[in-house]
Formats: C-alpha cells, sequence, structure tokens
C-alpha cells in the first residue's frame, strides 16, 4: 500500500520476504485516526499475505520516530462516542501486531512519546539509535497512557511503566529504554541501525515460519483478552479528554 495525503503517509515495500513499512505524518509523525486505521488495515493485510515472513515498521524522516496521537484531533473530541473512537484507533493498531503472524520489527530512529512509545513495545524486537529517547507525557495532559500500559508493561514491567508515567515531563534515554528491555539493541547512527536490521531480518526471514509462527504465538501468549482490555482503556482516555483541565492543557501543548 502506498498512500500519501495531507493525514501522512503509509508506504509498503516487500523485498526477499521481508516487508518495511513506512509511517509519516508532518507533525513528527503523529496519528490522525485515518492514519492509525491504514496502518492497522497494512499489518492486518500483511497477516494473510504469504510472500511476507518478517514485517519491519518504520517511520518516515530523520527527526522524531512518532509523536503518538494528533493534538488537533484530540482538541477536537467533543463527545465520550468520538473519545472512544478516537483511542479505540491504537488500540485496535496494538491488537493488530499482537495477533499480526509475521515477527515485527520495530526500528525507532529518533523520538517516541506516548502512543509512539505504545507502538514499539508492540514489536517483538527493536532496534534503536541513541536518539531514541521516550517519554509518557500523558499525564500532563489530563489524561493517561491506559491504551498502551498494557504493551508498555508487558516489555519494561509495572515499575517502569510507573516511573515514566508518573514523571510526565521527563525523557528516557535510549540506554534506559534498552536496560528496561523496549529495546534489543542501540546502534549510534541511522546506517549502523538500517544495517543491524537488514542482517537480522533476512536471518529471521530464513527460518522456518512454521516455527516463527509458533514462537510469536509463545511471545504474545496470556494476552488474548488484550481485544477487549484495550477497548476499555479507550473509553477511559475518551471521558478524560473531554475535560476543562485537558482541554486547556492541550491548548497550552500546542502552543
Amino acid at each position: 500500500m502506498d498512500m500519501q495525503s495531507s493525514n501522512g503517509s503509509l508506504i509498503t515495500t516487500i523485498e526477499n520476504n521481508i516487508a518495511t513499512v513506512e509511517f509519516g505524518h508532518p507533525a513528527s509523525n503523529s496519528f490522525p485516526r485515518s492514519l492509525l486505521d491504514l496502518l492497522t488495515l497494512e499489518i492486518n493485510n500483511l497477516s494473510i499475505n504469504d510472500t511476507v515472513k518478517v514485517i519491519i515498521l518504520k517511520s518516515k524522516g530523520t527527526t522524531a520516530f512518532c509523536a503518538g496521537a494528533s493534538f488537533d484531533e484530540l482538541l477536537a473530541v467533543s463527545n465520550e462516542e468520538e473519545g472512544l473512537e478516537f483511542f479505540s484507533g491504537f488500540a485496535h493498531l496494538i491488537n493488530a501486531m499482537r495477533r499480526c503472524p509475521k515477527l515485527i520489527i520495530g526500528r525507532i530512529h529518533g523520538k517516541a512519546v506516548g502512543g509512539g512509545v505504545g507502538i514499539a513495545a508492540a514489536c517483538d524486537y527493536v532496534f534503536a539509535t541513541a536518539n531514541a529517547s521516550i517519554k509518557l507525557s500523558e499525564l500532563a495532559i489530563g489524561i493517561g497512557p491506559f491504551v498502551i500500559e498494557p504493551a508498555v508493561s508487558r516489555k519494561i514491567g509495572k515499575t517502569a511503566m510507573t516511573e515514566m508515567t508518573l514523571a510526565a515531563h521527563e525523557w528516557k534515554s535510549a540506554a534506559w529504554a534498552q536496560q528496561k528491555g523496549l529495546y534489543v539493541e542501540v546502534l549510534e547512527t541511522p546506517e549502523l541501525l538500517d544495517a543491524a536490521i537488514a542482517d537480522f531480518s533476512s536471518k529471521l526471514a530464513s527460518y522456518n515460519p512454521d516455527a516463527l509462527l509458533e514462537m510469536k504465538k509463545v511471545i504474545w501468549e496470556g494476552t488474548e483478552k488484550w481485544e477487549s482490555l484495550l477497548l476499555e482503556r479507550a473509553a477511559i482516555s475518551g471521558q478524560l479528554v473531554l475535560s476543562d483541565f485537558t482541554k486547556k492543557a492541550l491548548t497550552q501543548f500546542k502552543k
């Protein structure tokens, strides 16, 4: 799928049984709902594509990996139904990544905030650069990382997730993220990052696909209830985003 619009871009290339999916948006690769839905659809399509053994997930450019949810769309939410609908976008994406029978390699080349951290956590194996610091800033804008929390806690544990969430203004370094288990490898430059990913993904694609499929099931064992849990969490965020506190905080953040 190749899609370019004012709502962002999504480009997929498939080579040697490896699909590379690149999302992009002019506002620090943040996600309007339409782009979340396209990425979810693409993960679902690749799940049933027999020519694909491995998926690499990356974002456009050289600055931020992903700034999370679109602030403009968050500000536009006017009732609980719209709130649930918006935050369900991240719930559906994380569930699609979880259910996908192919292993997903994350390429985190820069900063990740909020939903961007959730996407990194939903990958099966993550490479990052030393610039790829992370932050869960949700409390600072009056909401919380409710939808992505199960994915983040599964990777780094409840304690580290709590530390990140409560220190909502604080960036955690790529070294911290590696130490906690979110990143497997941290490379100094984008060139080294791409070389490491190319080497790893080609090895992975050469393994028995049935063994990889069974391994994916094992990796995500015990997460079946996420299908409903993440949508329940989306409802919590959908209510909180309507508060005066959040509306004011979002307006301040935008400035």
